[in-house]
């Protein structure tokens, strides 16, 4: 058995085509820019695989300050593949779940901005009302509330 640990999950990395939308979107459900920068280079390359890039990123918090979402434009190379209208039973990587107090006016905040409701809100139980979003370019993202039990 390996001896290594597992400290944390550091974040998940989304790709965009407006960075500046993608950041104004996670501001509106909670997230707050932690930073920006431009990511190129040969160890950049190296690491992905991809050679020669160039892509901007911004880095975005949750407020507990334990989770967070890096959003990457690719100016270099051009982006090959768009996963975003994909169902949520496709294959991969799918959709980031966010823990939200009042569920309700925070998909009425984000379908004013453009969002879309993907099924409809349910309750789980007495312990949860959830519900799938389709925001930002399409990006499918999971709201859920839990509900306060006596």
């Amino acid at each position: 058995m390996a001896n290594n640990k597992l400290l944390r999950m550091d974040n998940v990395g989304i790709v965009v085509e407006n960075l500046d939308d993608a950041i104004s979107f996670f501001e509106e459900i909670g997230l707050k820019l932690e930073g920006r920068a431009m990511v190129e280079g040969e160890w950049a390359g190296r690491v992905t695989g991809l050679e020669s890039q160039r892509v901007e990123i911004a880095m975005m918090v949750t407020p507990d300050g334990h989770s967070r979402l890096e959003l990457s434009r690719f100016l270099t190379p051009p982006v090959i593949s768009d996963h975003r209208t994909a169902p949520v039973n496709a294959l991969g990587y799918l959709r980031v779940m966010f823990a939200v107090e009042n569920i309700d006016e925070l998909v009425s905040r984000l379908t004013e901005r453009g969002a879309q409701l993907v099924g409809e809100m349910v309750q789980y139980g007495d312990s949860y009302r959830l519900c799938y979003i389709r925001g930002h370019e399409g990006l499918l993202i999971g709201l859920a509330e839990q509900l306060r039990t006596k």
